[in-house]
């Protein structure tokens, strides 16, 4: 079996990567490495370019015809650039992604799997957990163009030329666990990207809590943080049971995450706990286009593809440490 992954040469992308072809599922990786890493696609089959490039998708399924199902990664994903540049935000995610659906959709390929996002929520004010049915309440750029597309997709898949799957991920941390591929940005902005920049300033640096008013348990953000690695797993059982997923219906959406809530005082506790030292910590005001975050309470992972989350939050901490550690052995830059 083959499966074409746009945006396979990014973290997520090449993590599933590796997990189809550890099981015996061929990816096939189309990037444009504007923020892939074409380290990421060693040993496999690769095609540089824009997802729009209609000349370029042709050729993938002319030479290979036999691409079961294609899995969509393909996306810029951080909030605050996206506040600064939605036009360039929703070319990106979504006119290019419509783009790259037709191309899909001309090629007679039939089975998607949508990378979507959690920020799409509403979340459950009593205790910020969400399920697939909540509300939808995109609050950021990024947020809004996952949800748009979302929307298409629904559409096309309406119109019987496509059978999609939206897969809604909470906060992926971690790396591969064999570390071949992980986090490719030397600067990142999530919450613990930052906490490994200023454990490893070594007290040059402090951990800025963005934002401490929010309606949470401890005033900061709440997250669910599911380990890369699990969330490449739900890829793999999706594409193995794509038929029985859908269930007959032409769109169906299913929540990534473990079901627990962390906050960023607690995700800091726990930095702490895996380090055995003491993280600097200033508090600050909210960053651009932030929300106070949500959770998933949703079993339906677990009882359509038979997945849940094996690895832990301290799992993920300890793998993206080692992969910070191991970065510059991969990566040339």
């Amino acid at each position: 079996m083959k499966v074409l992954i746009a945006g396979g040469a990014g973290f997520i992308g090449s993590t599933i990567a590796s997990a189809c072809a550890d099981n015996g599922i061929e990816p096939v990786i189309l990037d444009s490495l504007v923020t892939g890493r074409r380290e990421f696609t060693a040993g496999r089959v690769f095609y540089e370019g824009d997802i729009a490039d209609g000349a370029l998708v042709d050729r993938v399924f002319a030479d290979h015809p036999d691409i079961y199902a294609v899995i969509h990664c393909a996306a810029l994903i951080v909030v605050p650039d996206s506040v600064a540049d939605p036009l360039g935000y929703y070319r990106e995610n979504v006119a290019k992604g419509i783009d790259f659906v037709g191309h899909v959709v001309r090629n007679g390929c039939s089975r998607l799997l949508f990378s979507s996002s959690a920020s799409i929520y509403q979340a459950d004010p009593a205790d910020f957990s969400v399920d697939e049915s909540s509300e939808i309440e995109a609050l950021s750029p990024y947020a809004r163009t996952k949800s748009l597309f979302e929307t298409f997709l629904r559409d096309v898949a309406a119109s019987s030329v496509l059978r999609v799957v939206s897969l809604r991920y909470f906060n992926p941390i971690g790396a591969d666990p064999e570390l071949r591929t992980g986090l490719q940005v030397r600067r990142p902005t999530h919450a613990l990207g930052r906490m490994i920049d200023v454990h490893r300033a070594d007290g040059a640096e402090v951990f800025a809590v963005t934002g401490v008013d929010w309606p949470t348990r401890d005033g900061s953000g709440i997250r669910d943080y599911v380990h890369v690695w699990d969330l490449a797993a739900a890829h793999l059982r999706a594409v193995e049971r794509f038929d029985d997923v859908t269930g007959g219906e032409p769109y169906r959406v299913v929540n990534l995450g473990t079901g627990q809530g962390t906050t960023v005082r607690e995700l800091v506790a726990a930095f702490n706990a895996v380090t055995g030292e003491e993280l600097p910590v200033v508090e600050t005001g909210r960053r651009p286009g932030d929300v106070a975050g949500a959770y998933t309470r949703s079993s339906l992972a677990q009882e359509i593809l038979g997945w849940k989350p094996q690895l832990s939050i301290a799992d993920g901490i300890r793998d993206s440490l080692r992969w910070v550690a191991a970065r510059d052995t991969v990566i040339s830059d």
